[in-house]
């Protein structure tokens, strides 16, 4: 009997411990939760590549600078371990680029990815190159898409907390106006709702210094020149001064015009434009950064712009507005009703245009 319990329990756990390929997830009946903080990368490479033009290149891309922050924060934080060190101790981490150059192996530099191959949850970048000038040329030219990738996996993880637990009001209040659906963290207690306007923030926070917000609204769709950086801008501008005002007539919100980019991309097969950039209290001294994700409702004919923004005068904003953009992602058009019952951002990046062969 002993024998028999014994030998279905190794079973079990050769089941639970081991990765399929193809960057599909192992089973996680034993899975050890993976550790670190969010945006925190380890990259798995000999010291004397790092310390290398090489090294320097992939250590330039993830420590870049984020987009549309009044100051310069990192996109990660990152770490560095060799080979030879790289034992259990550093394998749950949450975020690793694994380097492998090998002449013998590769003739070509490319992409490979594993799901929650040490941890759970985990991804894990492998880099296969023949020699490090080509794998430094390749981290050059892919630098963004390195970024995006890890970008959208920490959002991914944003999203199956949001999935859990998140802010009932504003989930009612936003099937009411305008017939979307959108989670938001809990703590974005203060609900202000106006005509065509939702207004979520963490004012009722007492003590709090900084404050975090996300705002929806939407206006009729009458011409795709809408969607121009002008006039999102003009649009916004328009939208928010009258929504969003300071204590006296004279002080509302606004965009530094300067400081703000808009790019078209798309999101669940539909047209996105993105823009990110900083606001200001006009006549005062608020301001800070924000980011805008605006759709098309074709049901109803409107133009629906998801935002987010913060105040956080000498504070770090990275891990604020990258957790709010998250919430960004979790709005469902009406249109969007027949999309399985998932709010994840797929990791599209590298899946759609890097074949992951872990056989070779």
């Amino acid at each position: 009997m002993k024998k028999i319990i014994f030998i279905l329990l190794a079973a079990v756990a050769i089941v639970g411990c081991s990765g399929n390929g193809g960057g599909g997830k192992k089973s996680s009946f034993f899975a050890q939760t993976s550790v670190g903080t969010p945006y925190e990368l380890l990259v798995v490479c000999n010291h004397d590549l790092w310390d290398a033009p090489a090294g320097q290149a992939l250590k330039e891309v993830l420590t870049s600078d984020i987009p549309g922050l009044p100051q310069s924060e990192p996109s990660f934080r990152v770490s560095q371990v060799s080979p030879s060190s790289f034992t259990q101790m550093f394998k749950p981490f949450r975020n690793i680029i694994d380097v492998q150059i090998d002449p013998t192996r590769y003739t070509q530099s490319k992409f490979k990815y594993t799901r929650d191959k040490y941890a759970e949850p985990q991804m894990v970048l492998t880099i296969q190159s023949p020699n490090a000038i080509e794998f430094q040329k390749f981290v050059e030219d892919n630098g963004q898409t390195i970024i995006d990738f890890f970008t959208s996996a920490e959002m991914n993880r944003e999203l199956d907390e949001l999935k859990k637990d998140y802010q009932r009001a504003f989930l009612d209040s936003i099937r009411k106006k305008f017939d979307c659906d959108m989670h938001i963290p809990t703590y974005l207690t203060a609900i202000k709702s106006e005509k065509d306007f939702l207004w979520a923030s963490d004012m009722n926070n007492a003590g709090k210094e900084t404050i975090e917000n996300i705002v929806v609204y939407s206006f009729p769709y009458t011409d795709v020149k809408l969607f121009t950086r002008e006039n999102f801008i003009k649009k916004r501008n328009e939208i928010l001064k009258r929504h969003i005002r300071g204590g006296r007539e004279d002080r509302y919100m606004t965009t530094d015009t300067l400081l703000s980019d808009t790019r078209e991309t798309s999101f669940r097969d539909r047209y996105m434009l993105e823009a990110r950039g900083l606001w200001a209290m006009e006549n005062d001294m608020m301001g800070g950064p924000y980011v805008s994700h605006s759709f098309v409702d074709e049901v109803n004919g409107k133009i629906i712009v998801a935002e987010a923004f913060v105040y956080a005068p000498s504070t770090d904003k990275r891990k604020m507005m990258r957790k709010l953009e998250a919430a960004l992602f979790s709005l469902k058009l009406p249109a969007d009703r027949q999309i399985e019952n998932s709010m994840q951002i797929p990791v599209i990046i590298i899946e759609d245009t890097i074949k992951n062969d872990t056989n070779k």
